[in-house]
């Protein structure tokens, strides 16, 4: 039999963590770039998928308007430093921000209920 030394103490995957703390680190650093730089004002994180290597990591945001992806890629190292800075990660991921999928879904299925809402009125 195994010893309890050798399983893993936490409930879910290593992955899961990381990208838990890599969402609030990120969430946290878009905020306060919030304040520098208006184009970051309305950015909200809602998910990371870091790859299992950790060498890179998915953002995926609420919104991306153009001026905002283009404020991430001209901070993505200012990001990324924070990152390495308040994680012991042994590497600190390449950091790759997208608009959320899932959000856009919604909004679609949302658009939809209203125009089958407004036909029926």
């Amino acid at each position: 039999m195994a010893s309890s030394s050798s399983r893993s103490h936490h409930p879910y995957p290593r992955s899961a963590r990381v990208n838990q703390i890599l969402r609030e680190v990120i969430s946290e650093e878009v905020l306060r770039l919030g304040d520098l730089d208006e184009r970051f004002g309305m950015l909200t994180v809602t998910d990371v998928d870091v790859s299992p290597d950790l060498r890179t990591a998915t953002v995926y945001l609420h919104s991306l308007s153009p001026g905002a992806a283009e404020a991430l890629e001209e901070r993505r190292v200012t990001i990324q430093a924070s990152v390495n800075a308040q994680t012991r990660l042994k590497r600190t991921p390449k950091l790759n921000f997208v608009a959320d999928p899932a959000i856009t879904s919604g909004e679609s299925v949302e658009e939809i209920i209203r125009r089958l809402h407004d036909d029926e009125g």
